[in-house]
């Protein structure tokens, strides 16, 4: 194994753990239950860690990244056949009785509005509105131009405030 490739993994590694809050909420965004976001972002390490060689120190170590669990989570919902089948984590109904553990019934609402999304309104709602990508940088990431990031985001928009009403 060379020099450069070793300060690549190693880069790589740093990398990913500065982001590994950035890259669960994304995850979280796109699978909309606590499992499978966990499995997603496992698959996205893995993936990252075993391709590190593949990344170019000149570009955007978080956008990589990113590409690789869209990318994870479209094969994953490809080969569930569920595109449109995702749900609330098991703990939000567990908690529901306890007013000390249950989670906000706004974020109940927000996350199961989320959840109704297509997946490429639920993307770009987590990349812009989430993760603070500039309309470019997210249309870049999803190999999409501009005015499709702009139409997605505010279809998204609409079906949200019409789900969560005019409060939201």
């Amino acid at each position: 194994m060379s020099s450069d490739t070793r300060d690549s993994q190693q880069a790589v590694r740093d990398g990913l753990l500065a982001i590994l809050p950035r890259l669960r909420r994304l995850a979280r965004a796109l699978a909309g239950h606590v499992d499978d976001a966990d499995d997603l972002v496992q698959l996205v390490l893995e993936r990252a860690l075993s391709r590190a060689d593949q990344w170019r120190p000149d570009g955007a170590l978080d956008k990589w990244v990113f590409a690789i669990a869209r990318n994870a989570w479209r094969d994953e919902l490809r080969s569930r056949g569920r595109a449109q089948a995702v749900f609330l984590p098991e703990e939000a109904g567990m908690a529901i009785m306890d007013d000390s553990i249950a989670p906000p019934v706004e974020q109940l609402a927000v996350a199961a509005a989320m959840a109704a999304l297509p997946p490429e309104h639920r993307e770009v709602v987590a990349l812009v509105l989430v993760e603070g990508l500039s309309y470019a940088e997210a249309a870049e990431l999803l190999d999409v131009p501009v005015g499709t990031v702009t139409s997605r985001l505010a279809r998204a928009r609409a079906a949200l405030q019409d789900q969560l009403g005019p409060e939201a």
